[in-house]
């Protein structure tokens, strides 16, 4: 039985929106939207999986395919496994499980991994949405509420009004640090609570958080098609040589002058920045969730093919019947 959100989200009512939000998505639209209009030639049925499925064929199991689609009585009778091949729906939900916490605000003026993450969600709720797709959205670590929470729950709708009020929350400022670090489990759990159809989940975080989330997040990744987005800035993994410099924690608060010009210094700070990336990355592969990395130098357009080159892999034959076909020139000309 699925958990009840917790009593700390709340459900944010449509109002109207600030002229920022409508201009930054026009931007992207020009900018990024046309030109994967131009990369992506045809109409790809959906290269996420939606909620209904017809079975259309079987086949022999081959690497990367769902073991929960083998078919044991065929794989009985012909002594080779066999999957079954489903034909999926158009219309879809996707959720954005987002991590808002202070740690995203980190990265150069203008590409900081919050603006990685704006950028990412808006255009993909955007290609979402224009194909009929509903999008929702749980936004956690805001401080809105003068507690780290999901503070705000978006219900999935499937209109440029929906994208528009994703954005408008995404750019509010922050209004408070709320004592503590960062806790992903609790918006996984939220998660698993508030999303009652099988869906696609983005979680979109920098993973800098307690210990604990990898079990949810693994939980979710039984019940919906998950996707961790993990963004990060160069500069967490290595220092450069800079002098004395004042650090500042962004989830404590704490802060420390230290000396990079200290070469035993930097080696240990890149070693002990390497074990963390060994530990993250293991805990993300064994949550058995496909994951996307966006770094602060990231081209958006780049990632967004990254990931749906991604999907394509990662499905390998079951997406071969939805690859794009060429319209006829009479439909192109009216077009």
């Amino acid at each position: 039985m699925n958990k009840k959100p917790p009593e700390t989200a709340t459900v944010q009512a449509l109002h109207p929106l600030p002229g920022q939000a409508d201009r930054l998505l026009r931007a992207l639209e020009w900018k990024v939207i046309r030109r994967l209009d131009g990369l992506l030639q045809g109409d790809y049925r959906t290269l996420v999986r939606g909620s209904g499925l017809d079975l259309a064929d079987l086949r022999e199991y081959q690497p990367h395919d769902d073991v929960r689609h083998i078919d044991w009585n065929v794989t009985a009778r012909l002594n080779a496994p066999h999957v079954r091949v489903f034909t999926e729906d158009r219309e879809m939900s996707a959720w954005f499980l987002l991590d808002l916490s202070p740690s995203i605000h980190f990265g150069p003026q203008g590409h900081a991994k919050r603006d990685i993450l704006t950028g990412f969600v808006a255009v993909l709720a955007r290609l979402l949405t224009r194909h009929g797709n509903r999008v929702g959205a749980l936004l956690y670590g805001t401080g809105r509420g003068g507690v780290r929470a999901v503070d705000a729950v978006l219900p999935p709708r499937s209109n440029r009004a929906q994208v528009l009020q994703l954005m408008h929350q995404l750019l509010q400022p922050a209004t408070g640090q709320p004592a503590g670090g960062t806790q992903l489990h609790v918006l996984l759990q939220a998660g698993l609570g508030a999303i009652r159809r099988r869906s696609t989940v983005f979680v979109v975080s920098d993973f800098i958080s307690a210990s604990g989330w990898d079990k949810p997040l693994a939980q979710l990744a039984q019940r919906h098609d998950v996707v961790a987005v993990r963004l990060f800035d160069p500069l967490e993994l290595a220092l450069p040589d800079l002098g004395l410099v004042l650090l500042r924690d962004a989830e404590t608060g704490e802060q420390l002058q230290v000396d990079t010009h200290d070469q035993g210094f930097r080696q240990r700070f890149a070693r002990l920045a390497a074990e963390r990336e060994t530990t993250l990355r293991a805990g993300l592969a064994a949550a058995g969730a496909d994951t996307l990395e966006l770094r602060t130098d990231d081209d958006l357009i780049d990632a967004l093919l990254r990931f749906m080159d991604l999907r394509q892999r990662r499905a390998g034959p079951r997406l071969r019947a939805f690859q794009p076909t060429p319209r006829p020139p009479a439909v192109q000309a009216a077009g």
